[in-house]
């Protein structure tokens, strides 16, 4: 029986694919970056078909760097950047527009007019989310008025709808499948988490024809199979959950009260609340940790939406550094007692402030500041704003003992033994970082019968390093009183 495991990580700036052995080890990696496309203020678009061209690619030559074709597989599995919207012919396959990316506040206005006619309390009973443009649903019901003909055309079922996932799946098994995941469908706004089914209520609330959906599936499940040429062999597609959720998985994450940060573009801290649903009262999002066996484990969850992404802007943008790897020899230059703050909110501030007209800031610029203190300012920037989603998590009557951590940023020791002194909680750092793909591996092979169950997941998650605080209280108060002044002064709302 074949053993190997392909994942499929398409995120938000870039795709890859990464083959695994059962035990988690990696065998092949490729991965290649796309354009990002910003036409207005806020607005951020991707290339369908481009996103789908690079996860081709990668796939292929992941396969070829292993030495294996797509017969060689168990199985395999997708996580995408969760919440872009496609919207495509069913005929032709085609797009009818850009994909709108999770972070694009384009709905904003949206938002604020369904929150003043009193929506947003059917909207977090029935989805666990708040009204943000964040979410899939305005920016479905965006496409169809802006497009001329498509939303006739979608309520006579010439159109699909999908998040990454879905759209993907589609290419590779050339129109067979329109699926998705429970994990994928609870980040829509269209979706019941109690019920696990579309919502008519919310359907009508946001004005979008049930045609478009894909029909909802557990997270390991069947999901068809891809074309043979693609792959050179039908590959089973047997896994599919949203990146966080897959990294819940990958983080082995299993037991109420675990909880796991991925730090890539954005930030997502989520903690497994078990089979029932926490309702916070602190504004963080209540989600689909995973489904499986038809059985919903829950997740409560918080989403920093520039993470990475600052240090990219530092990189692309303003041209301080030429690769990420730069900033930490800055930021032990510079040390933790930096008095220079960098607030990211390039396209609003998420959990648990859920701003989308605030905009981003360096505060506290003297004539002594220099390329140093802001690229320290930017990597800072990311553990404070985890710090606000632990508070609110405490707030909510939860209790985080310890964190595990993954994301490209984790390979840097100095922001992770900021983020630990920062939190005042552990930071534990797994040998895999690559946990989002793994998660969604691990989700293949339970279904393929790689894995019996999710004691095998747990047996094979291993620490590489712990990050222990060791900040005394008053700098560690006194830094983070800076950060939370620096919000309020760019607050809009």
């Amino acid at each position: 029986m074949p053993t190997y495991l392909l994942a499929i990580d398409q995120g938000t700036t870039s795709s890859r694919a990464i083959v695994f052995e059962k035990c988690g080890d990696i065998v092949a990696v490729a991965q290649q970056e796309f354009r990002q496309y910003f036409p207005r203020d806020g607005w951020v678009e991707h290339d369908a078909m481009e996103i789908w061209q690079s996860t081709l690619n990668v796939c292929r030559q992941a396969l070829e760097k292993a030495g294996l074709t797509g017969a060689d597989l168990a199985g395999a599995g997708i996580t995408n950047q969760r919440e872009t919207t496609v919207i495509w012919d069913r005929a032709s396959g085609q797009p009818i527009h850009p994909a709108i990316v999770w972070q694009d506040r384009r709905t904003a206005a949206v938002c604020s007019q369904l929150r003043s006619r009193g929506k947003e309390s059917l909207v977090v009973e029935r989805t666990g989310l708040l009204i943000d443009p964040y979410f899939s649903a305005t920016k479905i019901a965006w496409i169809l008025d802006e497009v001329e003909g498509a939303r006739a055309r979608a309520e006579a079922g010439e159109l699909a709808f999908g998040t990454v996932d879905s759209w993907l799946l589609w290419q590779l098994t050339e129109g067979r499948s329109h699926l998705t995941d429970a994990t994928n469908a609870s980040r829509t706004s269209l979706f019941n988490i109690h019920t696990q089914r579309w919502d008519d209520d919310l359907l009508a609330l946001f004005r979008v024809p049930g045609a478009l959906l894909p029909e909802v599936k557990d997270s390991a499940a069947d999901f068809g199979v891809t074309a043979p040429d693609l792959l050179g062999g039908a590959v089973q597609v047997a896994g599919i959950a949203g990146d966080q959720q897959a990294a819940l998985v990958g983080q082995a994450c299993f037991e109420r009260g675990m909880a796991k940060s991925t730090y890539g573009t954005g930030c997502f801290l989520m903690m497994n609340t078990g089979t029932e649903p926490l309702r916070s009262e602190n504004r963080l999002l209540t989600t689909v940790g995973y489904r499986l066996d038809g059985v919903t484990h829950y997740a409560v969850e918080g989403s920093i939406f520039v993470a990475g992404a600052a240090m990219q802007w530092l990189r692309d943008g303003l041209q301080l550094i030429s690769h990420a790897s730069e900033s930490t020899s800055h930021a032990e230059r510079v040390g933790a007692e930096n008095s220079v703050y960098m607030v990211p909110a390039f396209t609003g501030l998420g959990a648990p402030h859920w701003d989308p007209d605030a905009r981003g800031a360096i505060l506290g610029l003297t004539r002594d500041t220099g390329i140093a203190e802001i690229v320290t300012a930017a990597l800072q920037s990311v553990c404070y704003q985890t710090k606000d989603l632990i508070r609110a998590i405490r707030n909510d009557g939860a209790r985080l003992q310890e964190l595990r951590v993954d994301g490209g940023m984790v390979v840097n020791d100095w922001v992770m033994q900021f983020l630990a002194d920062i939190l005042n909680v552990p930071v534990d750092r797994p040998r895999v970082t690559e946990t989002t793909a793994l998660g969604v591996a691990y989700l293949a092979g339970l279904q393929t019968g790689v894995y019996q169950g999710l004691d095998d997941i747990s047996a094979m998650w291993e620490r590489e390093h712990r990050f222990v605080p060791d900040m005394a209280p008053g700098l560690r108060e006194s830094l983070y009183a800076g950060w939370e002044d620096a919000i309020e002064r760019i607050r809009h709302s």
